[in-house]
Formats: structure tokens, C-alpha cells, sequence
């Protein structure tokens, strides 16, 4: 573009001076002044010229690439989202060696409390209530699990008693119901069953409310 307007200045250049040339007395100094400053037009031409092509180069929009944020968004949608993906704990889930959460269920003695496995629950009768101790220790208490809390809280789902806990004779924390501790059978083996419902005359079930079934 530059080199255009240059050779258009040359040969408007030429044209001129022919035309001075011909030309005789006052006029012809007067066109010769003319010509000196036609001698300049080329230089201006050119100047004008690059500033033109800067002016285009600084108003032509550069290429932009894609944005880290937009690579980093299709990853995500990509692979997912790992909050959505790994889920949560489920808040009635048994904690613990004895379940740790406390529900009723339906079984051939009525509506009895269960650990969290669904194993039927039992009091000892000689437990003392409120002592805050199991007197069920040794082979007694290897037959006779105690229904442990992962914590010293428990869940507790359709049990109307008043749950609490004491340290059991493993030092973990034994659930129990108005201040006596509960325990499983070792010969249950599956939910709903009530095989140690008055063992010794000493083992009973317990109902929702906490009172023993007998």
C-alpha cells in the first residue's frame, strides 16, 4: 500500500516539473517555489501512509484464545462433580460392634426394641437401674452382647423410653433404656428372633416405652 502511494506521488511529481519548464519569467519563479514544495509531497505521502496502516493495525481485534475458566468448567462438566458424586452418610446407620442406633419392630412377642441390626434387645433383671454398671461380665457377657453406641449418643427411631448410656464392661459405651442397660442374644441369630425371652427367668424383652415384656 505504501509503495502505491509513493510511485503516485512520482509520477504526479514529474508531470509538474515538465509543466515549470515550459514556463517563462515571474511565473516561473513563483512555480519553482511551487516545485520545492512539491519535492516534499512523497515524504509527506509516505508518513501519512504508515500512520494509516498503524492506525489499522491498532484497531484490528486480536485472535482471543479459549479461557482457562472455560477449559476448567468443561473438565468439571466432564467428570463431574465430586460433592454430588460421593453422597452422604446415612443418619440411621448402626455405629459401633452392638449397631449403636435403637428402632422397634414388629415380632412374634408384639412391637419390641431392636438394635441396629434388627436383633431383639433384652434387659437383665439383675441389672440395678440407674446404677450406671452391667452386672452381666465373663461368659455372661460373651453370651449376652451388650448393644454398644458408637458414641455416647445413639439413634434412637420409634423408642419412647429414655435412652442413655453407660461405659459397659469392655469400656465402650452400653445403650440403655430408663437407666438399665440392653443386650442382644447370642442365639439370635437373625431380626425377629426372641429366643432368649425369659432365659434364667432373668432375660425379658423390652418394650418401646422402656417397661420390660413379660
Amino acid at each position: 500500500m505504501t509503495a502505491g502511494i509513493v510511485q503516485s506521488a512520482e509520477t504526479s511529481n514529474d508531470a509538474f516539473l515538465d509543466a515549470v519548464f515550459r514556463m517563462k519569467g515571474p511565473s516561473r519563479i513563483h512555480m519553482e517555489e511551487l516545485m520545492h514544495i512539491n519535492r516534499l509531497l512523497p515524504v509527506v505521502g509516505v508518513a501519512l501512509a504508515a500512520i494509516a496502516l498503524a492506525g489499522c493495525a491498532a484497531q484490528t481485534p486480536a485472535t482471543s484464545s479459549p479461557s482457562a475458566s472455560h477449559t476448567s468448567t468443561s473438565a468439571g462438566s466432564a467428570y463431574g462433580s465430586t460433592s454430588s458424586s460421593n453422597g452422604s452418610t446415612n443418619a440411621s446407620s448402626p455405629k459401633g460392634a452392638g449397631g449403636g442406633t435403637i428402632a422397634t419392630a414388629s415380632t412374634s412377642l408384639g412391637t419390641i426394641i431392636v438394635d441396629g441390626k434388627g436383633l431383639t434387645a433384652y434387659y437383665y433383671d439383675k441389672d440395678t437401674p440407674g446404677a450406671g454398671t452391667s452386672a452381666c461380665t465373663g461368659g455372661c457377657a460373651a453370651a449376652w452382647p451388650a448393644v454398644e453406641a458408637g458414641t455416647t449418643e445413639s439413634d434412637v427411631v420409634g423408642v419412647t423410653g429414655k435412652v442413655g448410656t453407660i461405659t459397659g464392661v469392655d469400656g465402650k459405651p452400653q445403650i440403655t433404656i430408663d437407666g438399665r442397660p440392653i443386650y442382644t442374644y447370642a442365639e439370635d441369630t437373625k431380626p425377629g428372633d426372641v429366643t432368649g425371652q425369659g432365659v434364667g427367668g432373668v432375660w425379658y424383652a423390652v418394650n418401646p416405652d422402656g417397661s420390660e415384656h413379660k
